[in-house]
This record gives structure tokens, C-alpha cells and sequence, in this order.
């Protein structure tokens, strides 16, 4: 019977993030394809989002990847209020060389008709799909992060009816 190797702590490189990383295993190659769950709230100011990484071995360096980002169900509880709706959806779309899952969150300051809620969705769908198309995976998960496809959602949106909070609640990599 071949002896296991002593196991250590192992860096992990994450250019997406600037946490660092260290996982236990007794070799780099067991780590291959090791997801990592990242929580980013305390990064964010109190959003709760959550970063998955999947961990690659090249030539013995251990490098992260996101394939998911996550919002807590807790920052939704906490966000929705009396006398609100709630506009959610599911769809797959096209990145420049990836495909990936979305959806969207978004809530109203006050109850509203289900006609002005579906052209809630439509308009938030079809944006999102020609904003992510144009990116990578990468800059997309920067974008998330930073804020800035969330901004530019609501401020098209507020048009149709003044949202109080616009989230992507769910971005992961098909």
C-alpha cells in the first residue's frame, strides 16, 4: 500500500478577487476542479453575494476561475416590504464565448398591475441579453460585482415604473 502524502495548505491564485486563497490537500492535483465558495459581503457593504470558483491546476500553479455568483436569500428577504411586487425570471443567454444563466430580480416601490410587471421582465430580458453579449465571462462577473450591469438595468427600467432595488440575483456559467 503506496503512503499518502503529508497534507499541507496549498495558494491558490484568484486574479478575480483580492482574497487569498489557501486550500488543504496533500497534493496540487487533488485540488483540480475543486469548487470554492468566496462569501463577498463584507467586499460589498452588507450584499449578500456569494462567488463560486472552480480551481484549475496549470503546470502545478492552482488558479480560480468564477463560474457562479449567487445572491443570499436573506439580503432578498431583507430588501422586500410591505405593498411591493416582486419581478423574477430565468433565461439563458449568449456571452461572447460562453453561455450562462441569469436572473434577474427586481422590486417595485408599490403593488403593481401584472401587465406593468411582465413588461418589467421583457424589457429587463432583453436588455441583459444585449449587454452581456458583447462580454466575456470575466467581465461580466466584473461587471456584476461592481455594480454597474445592475445600474445600467434600472436606470432603463425606471422609464417603465421606479424600481427600489434592480439585482441579479443568480449569474452562473452553463
Amino acid at each position: 500500500m503506496a503512503a499518502t502524502p503529508k497534507k499541507t495548505f496549498h495558494e491558490v491564485q484568484a486574479p478575480f478577487t483580492a482574497t487569498k486563497i489557501q486550500l488543504y490537500a496533500g497534493t496540487p492535483e487533488e485540488l483540480d476542479g475543486k469548487v470554492v465558495r468566496i462569501d463577498l459581503t463584507r467586499n460589498l457593504r452588507g450584499k449578500g453575494l456569494e462567488l463560486q470558483m472552480k480551481v484549475r491546476n496549470n503546470d502545478g500553479q492552482l488558479v480560480a476561475e468564477p463560474i457562479a455568483l449567487e445572491l443570499a436569500g436573506s439580503y432578498i428577504r431583507r430588501m422586500i416590504r410591505k405593498g411591493t411586487d416582486y419581478v423574477e425570471d430565468s433565461f439563458t443567454l449568449e456571452c461572447k464565448d460562453a453561455k450562462a444563466i441569469v436572473k434577474p430580480f427586481l422590486i417595485t416601490r408599490n403593488k403593481v398591475s401584472r401587465a406593468l410587471r411582465n413588461t418589467l421582465r421583457l424589457q429587463a430580458r432583453a436588455h441583459l441579453e444585449s449587454f452581456f453579449k458583447t462580454r466575456t465571462p470575466k467581465e461580466a462577473f466584473t461587471d456584476i460585482t461592481t455594480n454597474k450591469a445592475q445600474r445600467e438595468l434600472s436606470l432603463k427600467l425606471k422609464k417603465i415604473y421606479p424600481l427600489a432595488l434592480c439585482e441579479i440575483r443568480v449569474f452562473k456559467l452553463a
